[in-house]
């Protein structure tokens, strides 16, 4: 007699799809794992908006190849690491000056440069090399696409300048060290008289010249003070100041220049000597006779050596 066995159901049709999902899936990956490089594993440096392999290797066509030097200088300006940026752009000059992106990368060192700076506090030569770099560009690019705006960068790095030696003689002058405070405001004067800075310069300078004892050194300037730059912050302590050390004998020493030399026929007084000014050619020569020299105390201290950036 034969046996027969009990017929087991077919299984349904979602079952036999999700048992061939599943293997695939762990097949998939299995495949995936064991595919991949170990060495790949590592963590990469991730940079936004870059192919992070421009900073993979070591190869020559990496090393010499204009575009990826450009992303690996545009990189770094991005993450704001602006002397390695500087590095890669200078890279690109030294071997591409005639590529289309020449001029670019010439205005993006100087770029680079005004980045580093830190406050008018700070070491200024990230502002003077950015001159230079932006001077540079002006020269070596004529006509470029990017020599207004170098222009106008140079005048802001100027400002900037300006703004340093007034943040140095100021701390000069709090200080007492009167001599160097007037040698920066004396600075500002003489390279910088349009900018914005100026008055203050001129303020400082003259009360610099007061705690010096050369008052009449003092009333120029803050004649000079009202006269080009009216209505400025300082006014109102300059006029003060000026009421205070005898303002009337300045007025009328400027009244006197404005007046007419007399003819040789009229005068037989012999000219008289005039005063080398302190100011190292910004004050103009007056009258021996008209003018209070310093105490000699204080003129027995010699100007100090400065230059910007030096903390003299």
């Amino acid at each position: 007699m034969a046996h027969s066995f009990p017929t087991l159901p077919a299984p349904p049709r979602y079952a036999t799809a999700l048992t061939l999902g599943l293997c695939a899936t762990v097949l998939c990956v299995f495949t995936a794992c064991s595919s991949t490089p170990k060495s790949e594993d590592t963590a990469k440096k991730v940079l936004s908006g870059t192919d992070e392999q421009i900073f993979m290797g070591d190869t020559i066509e990496k090393n010499y190849d204009p575009n990826v030097i450009m992303k690996r200088g545009e990189a770094f300006f991005e993450k704001e690491e602006y002397t390695e940026a500087i590095t890669e752009y200078n890279h690109f000059l030294d071997l591409h000056r005639t590529h289309t992106l020449a001029s670019y990368a010439a205005f993006r060192i100087g770029e680079s440069q005004m980045k580093r700076a830190k406050g008018i506090d700070r070491d200024p030569e990230p502002v003077q090399k950015a001159i230079e770099a932006f001077e540079r560009l002006r020269k070596d690019f004529q006509g470029s696409r990017y020599d207004s705006q170098a222009l106008e960068k140079i005048q802001e790095c100027h400002d900037l300048l300006a703004q340093m030696h007034l943040f140095v003689g100021q701390f000069y002058y709090r200080r007492g060290s009167y001599l160097a405070a007037a040698h920066r405001f004396e600075q500002i004067m003489k390279l910088y008289p349009d900018k914005s800075v100026a008055p203050d310069a001129l303020y400082f300078l003259a009360l610099n010249y007061h705690e010096l004892g050369a008052d009449d050194w003092a009333s120029e300037r803050l004649t000079l003070l009202a006269e080009k730059y009216p209505g400025n912050a300082h006014s109102s302590e300059g006029a003060t100041l000026l009421a205070k050390i005898g303002g009337g004998k300045a007025a009328t020493l400027l009244a006197k220049k404005s007046e007419p030399a007399p003819s040789s026929s009229s005068s037989t007084a012999p000219p008289l000597n005039t005063q080398p000014s302190l100011a190292a050619g910004l004050l103009p020569s007056v009258q021996a006779g008209s003018l209070r020299l310093p105490s000699a105390s204080a003129l027995s201290q010699s100007f100090v050596s400065c230059r910007l950036g030096a903390w003299c």
